[in-house]
């Protein structure tokens, strides 16, 4: 039965991506760093390369800096100024921001990457308020990270055991706030580990919807399915039923 209780949000964002715990830990990694870069920005009154009266000083380098989180250890590189007048807030205020910056960006996947969002934990961990363009900049490269994770490839030689379900979330779309469904597929490795293998946003749960969901899957490397469980929702079990023979190859 498709999920529509949105209390159990944060306990799936969890599922989601402590499911691959070295992803996660880069994804923070790549956060924390460009928004140093962004702080040094600030600081200096222009970003790298530009010209502008407004400057306070001038870039000089980086020194390495090693922060022990509950996501591992992030190896940062500090951006230093000449006037060595930089100071980032960031490590101030991250131990305990940590949780909430977590917790937002499982959030972020799964709903999307949000300016408002990206603006709340840049104001949380560094104390200031980046300017639209470059909050945008900041939730662009989360984007691109989270795309490159969801179209990874799989890299098990067989997933006999799929799981299959959806969710049902209010979106945004074109001005307007709609239902939209959320498939989650899950499967069990030929090694017995658990891998969280796609999620992706449908109008339907039609035949056509889940055609193209495992046509994807099948891109990505899904073989070897021998059992495959979801509800009773039509379009999923007249496309698994045609596609027994595919999935197993």
């Amino acid at each position: 039965m498709a999920v529509h209780d949105g209390r159990s949000r944060d306990g799936l964002a969890q599922a989601v991506l402590l499911n691959d715990p070295e992803f996660l830990r880069e994804l923070v990694e790549r956060a924390l760093q460009t928004l140093l870069e962004e702080e040094l920005t600030a600081h200096l009154g222009v970003a790298r390369y530009e010209r502008g009266e407004g400057r306070t000083g001038y870039r000089n380098g980086y020194k390495p800096r090693t922060l022990v989180t509950r996501v591992g250890l992030l190896q940062l590189r500090v951006p230093q100024d000449r006037e060595g007048t930089f100071s980032p807030e960031l490590f101030a205020r991250y131990q305990r921001s940590e949780q909430a910056l977590v917790l937002a960006l499982m959030e972020m996947y799964l709903q999307g990457v949000s300016t408002r969002k990206v603006s709340e934990i840049t104001e949380a961990l560094c104390g200031t308020s980046f300017s639209k363009s470059q909050v945008s900049v900041l939730a662009g490269r989360l984007d691109s990270e989270l795309a490159t994770w969801r179209t990874r490839p799989l890299t098990a030689q067989a997933y006999p055991y799929l799981v299959i379900d959806a969710r049902y979330e209010h979106v945004r779309v074109d001005g307007r706030v709609v239902s939209q469904g959320v498939l989650l597929v899950s499967g069990v490795r030929d090694d017995g580990h658990r891998e969280l293998l796609a999620i992706e946003v449908a109008d339907t749960e039609s035949e056509a919807t889940y055609q193209e969901l495992f046509r994807s899957l099948k891109n990505r490397g899904l073989a070897g399915v021998e059992l495959v469980t979801s509800d009773d929702h039509r379009g999923c079990l007249l496309y698994t039923s045609d596609a027994a023979d595919d999935l197993t190859r």
